[in-house]
């Protein structure tokens, strides 16, 4: 039996916001009680005007300091977060979890009338939970501009900094570039029989594939791939990098994009490979409504789209900033839509475990 990560995260989402519904019904003074800070936030986090940066900054100087939770790790966060102390003098303080955690986390907290996060580094699913709770602040950045329209969402209450984009994976010993499949259809092929594996957990992967190539095509497809050639599960991502690397797999079809050069770097016989469609998804930041540092926080998250993505781009990570490039932004990505995360997941994992996960070997 196969434990899914990403559905017991979906599942845990809907959970906590139901545990949400029930704090409002049962302490509607608590929300409906005007919050000093939230104004502040909502003032210049939604203004335009030509002003906007001396007048940020001089209030975002005066309260010194912001509270971050983030999932980024801390070989990445760190660089951003002391360039950014460095130009404005302001401390941040950071708590570093996992994407579930941290937003059980917010959501605990705001159950008890407690606010103190200003800003949260997530990915899209969980800072979309906290936007259907209403404890996120929309911002009208002037940097949003220069991000991919994709990258941001109609309500502004959070924005893509860094995509995550599975990618497959192949063994430099066992195959030669040429012998690479260009679309899943060449992965029919006899010769591939006995030599594929895929991540255990990658049902959103599969739903956007899916949705991208046409529902009863690709449905037929992963069915007869599964049926003829066979797709070796393992749980974990970088687990099934390093499978391919030992050469145990020689071809990957969904590990992420920072898997391989993770391995690579240490001289092992492993490359990236790009199958069309690519998905990915972003990894988000978000300004909170409650927040007890608004100005310092804006003033941070104006600093993630603009010079943080450079910084982030240098350290490896994929940016969804126009003016820096990358092999994978120069593909059309199909980003995995986190309301249909949350409201479609049960379904999207039925469908994942009736054509992969019970007929795999």
């Amino acid at each position: 039996m196969h434990v899914d990560r990403f559905l017991l995260r979906t599942w845990a989402l809907l959970g906590l916001l139901a545990c949400c519904h029930a704090w409002v019904a049962g302490a509607e003074s608590v929300r409906a009680e005007p919050a000093r800070n939230a104004s502040a936030a909502e003032s210049l986090a939604l203004y335009d005007g030509a002003d906007r940066q001396q007048r940020l900054l001089e209030v975002a100087k005066k309260e010194g300091e912001l509270t971050l939770y983030t999932v980024t790790p801390a070989s990445n966060a760190d660089p951003v977060i002391a360039a950014f102390t460095k130009k404005y003098g302001i401390k941040v303080n950071l708590w570093r979890a996992s994407s579930e955690v941290v937003l059980k986390r917010i959501v605990t907290e705001a159950q008890g009338g407690r606010f103190d996060v200003d800003v949260t580094e997530n990915n899209t699913l969980e800072n979309e939970a906290l936007h259907r709770e209403q404890l996120l602040q929309a911002v009208q950045s002037p940097y949003a501009k220069d991000l991919m329209p994709q990258a941001g969402a109609p309500h502004r209450e959070w924005v893509g900094t860094v995509i995550n984009i599975w990618i497959a994976a192949y063994n430099t010993r066992l195959i030669k570039e040429q012998e690479l499949p260009h679309s899943y259809d060449d992965l029919l092929d006899a010769k591939w029989k006995g030599r594929l594996g895929i991540e255990a957990s990658n049902y959103a992967w599969f739903a956007t594939v899916t949705q991208a190539l046409g529902a009863e095509q690709a449905l037929k497809l992963f069915g007869k791939l599964v049926a003829t050639n066979g797709l070796s599960v393992r749980k974990g991502h970088s687990l099934l990098a390093g499978l391919v690397a030992s050469g145990e797999i020689p071809l990957a079809l969904t590990v992420y994009n920072w898997n391989v050069p993770v391995l690579d770097k240490k001289g092992a016989p492993i490359k990236g490979h790009m199958l069309a469609p690519l998905v990915g998804q972003f990894r988000t930041v978000a300004l909170h409504k409650k927040s007890p540092h608004p100005n310092a926080g804006l003033l941070f998250y104006d600093f993630m789209l603009n010079e943080g993505q450079q910084i982030l781009a240098e350290l490896g990570e994929v940016v969804p900033s126009k003016d820096i490039d990358s092999p994978y932004t120069r593909q059309s990505i199909a980003f995995v839509d986190p309301g249909q995360a949350l409201d479609r997941g049960e379904q999207w994992q039925r469908t994942w475990d009736d054509v992969i996960l019970k007929r795999a070997r």
